[in-house]
């Protein structure tokens, strides 16, 4: 399991039980090991960043991405967080909230040939 700062534990208990309707869809085609009988987590600290979900045995952190993701500074913020999870290993694959919504199967297909078995 990837260190964390324990300080991000409660922020990521809230924000379980606060995620976006995009976020809520996703986790329920992905949880309970149904893509390659992988198992996933939820807003998962990692290092000092919380990652929408997380599959350590697949080195894979998915992220749902908001409009707010599309200002330079976010963009730049994201690159950077991408960059510390791409340098302990783990790959990261960026969704947008719309992408989940309108488009879950392609999202589910990207997801699997991306896991490594």
């Amino acid at each position: 399991m990837a260190r964390y700062k324990l300080y991000l534990k409660p922020l990521a208990r809230r924000l379980r039980k606060n995620m976006t309707e995009s976020e809520r869809l996703l986790w329920s085609r992905i949880r309970r090991k149904t893509i390659k009988g992988k198992q996933f987590y939820r807003q998962r600290p990692i290092g000092t960043y919380i990652v929408d979900f997380y599959c350590p045995s697949g080195n894979l952190v998915i992220e749902v991405d908001g409009s707010q993701h599309l200002t330079p500074e976010m963009i730049e913020a994201d690159k950077k967080r991408d960059a510390y999870l791409n340098s302990i290993g783990l790959k990261v694959l960026r969704f947008s909230s719309r992408e989940v919504m309108k488009d879950l199967d392609g999202v589910l297909m990207r997801i699997h040939d991306n896991l490594i078995v």
